[in-house]
């Protein structure tokens, strides 16, 4: 292993990094917590989830940049783990000029599209429908904006600059719920809530660009564009552009779903749960980000290293995440009446629980996903992503036309599980791992019967407070004796013993 590898992998630096990335969610969490009872106070349900649409339609536009970002991520961690910086800078400017061109085509195509969305797409308030088609014109204007900077971060991530990302992400993050708050003053009109995005798309490309130039010797010195990196980045990036179209809409699917079949109001009511488990996923989405640059400098030169870096990640998913599930689970008709009422508490509750369900079994699945994307076989996940929206599709169809967003839950569900199995077996036959079946199966049965015992409770706030001071003494002890092996557990007495 070179030395640049091992410094790059080194444990300390990647727990460093993993906690800059788990500060730098968190504040976003908060913003929106705080932000949107007070849109929707201000917007109604409707104007709401034409917001929650706008921000889903930036999210999965932004992803349209045909791999090259995860590309240029996995190219620039294998050449820094082989110690190769030589046409460092001609492979970002090549994946520069290729994200650029991707930005806008996509600002093409959501213009193109804006009023089919509006008028055929989605059920909406006729007096909604001009501000909403003005504000997707406006929105697409980001969209190279955020590829841009999608690309930007990854150089970053590379490099294991996670303290510069995350002085983009904090107020970047921030400001996506924050903004909207602040335009509401002035007006209360879609599109120029919606250009407040567009602004902080712009100052995050250009910071993020300041922060490469600084990292990235000789940036600015060489800037052209090299063929040979081109066919690896398209060659590597054709099965991810498989993944970044089907993977958003799989997560959005639901939503659209439930804008097209019901209305644009219930997807406010289905939206402010799931906001709730996609604000949870920080928790592996900050492990992962920092494990990918690592695993692709690892994967070929040391994969038992790698194996390790993907079962740890694994096993701090699941204690740092199931406490904070259970909590939210048991007392999901509490806290939706406490945060935004009684209303959206009668709607959401029991889709809150069934995609907290589903949160935590999606987030085991971001660890075999990585490393299959480290191990350059992008085209596994392609090809399992394709075959499940088809399924799905009819599946979440059929659910919501029958149970509406409580139907939209349960079959999110059910994706979520069958992704995280067939991921982990693939995962498994790349880096050829035995998984601890007992220990995994163990584990499963833990988790199902603390649910059902939160499900059988009584809707008493004292009898819940008590089980859950009993449920997060066991799940330590489970922890403690049955996740974390006997070198784990003396690195953190070591830690605990001085105080």
């Amino acid at each position: 292993m070179s030395e640049n590898s091992r410094t790059l992998t080194k444990s300390n630096l990647l727990a460093k990094n993993t906690i800059y990335n788990l500060v730098g969610q968190a504040f976003p969490v908060g913003a929106a917590i705080f932000s949107i009872p007070i849109l929707i106070n201000n917007m109604g349900a409707d104007g709401f989830g034409v917001l929650t649409l706008a921000w889903m339609v930036t999210g999965y536009f932004g992803l349209l940049d045909l791999g090259i970002g995860r590309s240029l991520t996995k190219m620039l961690s294998e050449k820094l783990g082989r110690d190769d910086i030589q046409g460092v800078p001609d492979l970002i400017w090549t994946a520069l000029m290729l994200t650029g061109l991707m930005g806008l085509f996509g600002c093409l195509l959501l213009s193109f599209f804006a009023s089919v969305l509006v008028d055929d797409l989605f059920v909406m308030p006729l007096a909604l429908r001009a501000q909403a088609e003005t504000s997707f014109y406006v929105l697409a204007i980001s969209i190279p904006l955020v590829i841009a900077s999608s690309a930007l971060s990854g150089i970053l991530q590379a490099y294991q600059r996670f303290d510069l990302v995350n002085i983009v992400r904090v107020p970047v993050g921030s400001l996506t719920f924050l903004a909207p708050v602040l335009v509401l003053p002035f007006s209360e009109k879609l599109s120029y809530i919606v250009a407040s995005l567009v602004i902080v798309r712009f100052l995050e490309g250009v910071t993020n660009f300041v922060f490469c130039v600084r990292v990235v010797p000789n940036l600015l010195n060489n800037i052209r564009v090299q063929l040979t990196y081109l066919e690896k980045m398209l060659r590597f990036g054709g099965w991810m552009t498989v993944s970044n179209i089907i993977g958003p809409l799989i997560i959005y699917l639901d939503r659209f779903m439930i804008g097209s079949i019901i209305s644009v109001a219930a997807v406010a009511y289905y939206a402010a749960p799931s906001e709730i488990v996609n604000r949870l996923m920080v928790i592996p989405g900050a492990i992962v980000g920092v494990l990918f640059p690592a695993l692709g400098a690892l994967t070929g030169p040391d994969p038992n290293k790698a194996k390790n870096l993907f079962f740890n990640g694994v096993k701090y998913t699941f204690i740092a995440i199931f406490p904070l599930v259970l909590i939210f689970f048991t007392f999901a008709q509490e806290g939706l009446t406490i945060w935004l009422g009684d209303e959206f508490s009668l709607g959401g509750t029991i889709v809150l629980k069934w995609l907290m369900i589903g949160g935590l079994i999606s987030s085991f699945s971001y660890f075999p996903f990585a490393v299959l994307h480290a191990a350059g076989r992008p085209d596994l996940t392609a090809k399992v992503h394709f075959i499940e929206v088809l399924i799905y599709t009819v599946i979440a169809w059929m659910l919501i036309n029958k149970y509406g967003i409580e139907g939209a839950a349960v079959a999110w569900v059910l994706r979520a599980t069958v992704d995280s199995v067939i991921l982990f077996y693939l995962a498994g036959r790349t880096l050829k791992i035995t998984y601890p079946k007992f220990t995994v199966l163990l584990t499963a049965a833990f988790v199902v019967i603390i649910l059902c015992i939160s499900i059988s409770l009584p809707q008493v706030i004292y009898i819940k407070l008590w089980f859950l001071a009993l449920a997060i003494v066991f799940i330590f002890l489970f922890s403690w004796r049955i996740i974390l092996n006997l070198g784990e557990r003396d690195l953190l007495l070591s830690y605990v013993k001085p105080l």
